[in-house]
């Protein structure tokens, strides 16, 4: 399933990767760029209701395949036919769907198979091996796109999320009560299950996570959209003895893989001190780097550097924490429709957090400013926000009503 979690997301960050030649292209403002960033969780927050709770009923493996030839899918045709901003966000959209019917559903394998140890470590890797699949995917859609451009990215891409599919199914065995896709009873409610989903949010424990899970994806997939214009704007305004030593995607793909022992290494802090301690120092930190980042675009390279690895790291840190709490405070029967809306809050965040950036950006440059600070201080907010209502009012009326 680690294996499969890498293949499903090979073109997560094509689109990241390529986003300044779309743009000079289709000649795109910032606003359009990162709605098109954006489509790609339309699709996700659409469909990972119905994919999430049908894992309650139906065999998961089945959703797991459909998903990942749906992905393929939408990457075919955003490399072979997509003309501009009007189609080309469908294509993102449909890529979107299909990962949808493969990450939540992929931990719910696992979490349905895996009985023995601390869980929660298993769910760590499977979240941290995400980190891994998107920067495989920014190292190989750079060294596509540099040299057979960016279609070409989109078409090789492609073959992941398929080959990711057919893994799951051939690699995990069906569980005795599971049913066959065919053979399962749809109902249209099944695709926002609101009953669950009100049994779900009783759980206030599972609603602040949620909640956390929302504010920490948009943070992270508006600054992985944007990571690689950042780079590219950086290196364009520096002096010729300020050369950035790598390309851009290169320097993507190893603020990714840094992400993957942050996530590990998050959880058992997490497990030492306790989740909502670690949970609310890591939101805060990830503000003030994020931040900091946003203002070093005129620095030296290391310094820039250093900063995106660190605010990398902080993002990172707490993901594995928050869906692993979770997975492992609702009940066993509500666990995949929990799941669902737990995608669903957390990828809505991802789908705002690429457009707020761009607009952000296209804002700030009406008043003449670069508008790098002020575009991470509009993804960074909100875990801020969060802490505030965890630490002085959600955490607090829980140990009122405890008392």
């Amino acid at each position: 399933m680690l294996i499969t979690q890498v293949l499903s997301i090979m073109g997560f960050a094509c689109y990241a990767a390529s986003l300044t030649l779309i743009q000079a292209e289709w000649q795109l403002s910032n606003f359009e760029s990162g709605f098109l960033a954006s489509s790609f969780f339309i699709g996700y927050v659409l469909i990972v209701p119905l994919a999430t709770t049908l894992t309650d009923k139906v065999d998961t493996r089945q959703i797991y395949l459909l998903g990942g030839l749906v992905a393929s899918l939408g990457l075919l045709g955003m490399g072979h036919s997509s003309t501009g901003f009007h189609d080309a966000w469908i294509y993102l959209m449909l890529h979107g769907a299909g990962v949808s019917a493969t990450y939540m559903p992929g931990l719910k394998i696992i979490s349905d198979r895996v009985h023995i140890g601390e869980v929660s470590r298993h769910i760590s890797f499977y979240t941290a091996f995400f980190g891994i699949g998107a920067a495989l995917s920014y190292f190989v859609s750079g060294i596509l796109i540099e040299d057979f451009g960016w279609r070409a990215a989109f078409l090789t891409t492609a073959i992941g999320p398929g080959l990711g599919g057919i893994f799951a199914w051939l690699g995990t065995q069906q569980l005795p009560h599971e049913k066959s896709l065919l053979d399962a009873q749809f109902e249209w409610k099944d695709i926002f299950p609101m009953e669950r989903w009100k049994k779900v949010l009783q759980v206030k424990e599972a609603f602040a996570y949620m909640l956390g899970y929302s504010a920490h994806t948009l943070e992270l997939f508006a600054s992985r959209s944007w990571l690689v214009a950042f780079f590219v704007y950086c290196a364009s305004i520096a002096s010729p003895e300020n050369t950035f030593p790598m390309t851009a995607t290169l320097i993507a793909t190893l603020i990714n893989l840094i992400g993957v022992p942050a996530s590990i290494i998050g959880n058992e802090m997490a497990l030492r001190i306790g989740r909502h301690r670690w949970v609310f120092w890591v939101m805060i930190g990830s503000a003030m780097s994020g931040i900091a980042l946003g203002a070093a675009v005129n620095l030296h390279w290391s310094i820039i550097l250093a900063l995106a690895l660190l605010h990398s790291i902080l993002i990172m840190a707490d993901s594995a924490t928050l869906t692993a709490g979770l997975v492992m405070s609702v009940p066993p029967e509500i666990k995949g429709s929990a799941m669902g809306l737990h995608s669903v809050m957390g990828f809505g965040g991802g789908l705002l957090g690429p457009a707020i950036f761009g607009a952000t950006l296209d804002l700030s440059r009406a008043f003449h400013h670069d508008g790098w600070t002020a575009a991470y201080a509009s993804i960074v907010i909100w875990g801020l926000l969060f802490v505030f209502y965890t630490q002085f009012y959600f955490w607090k009326t829980k140990r009122k009503s405890n008392s």
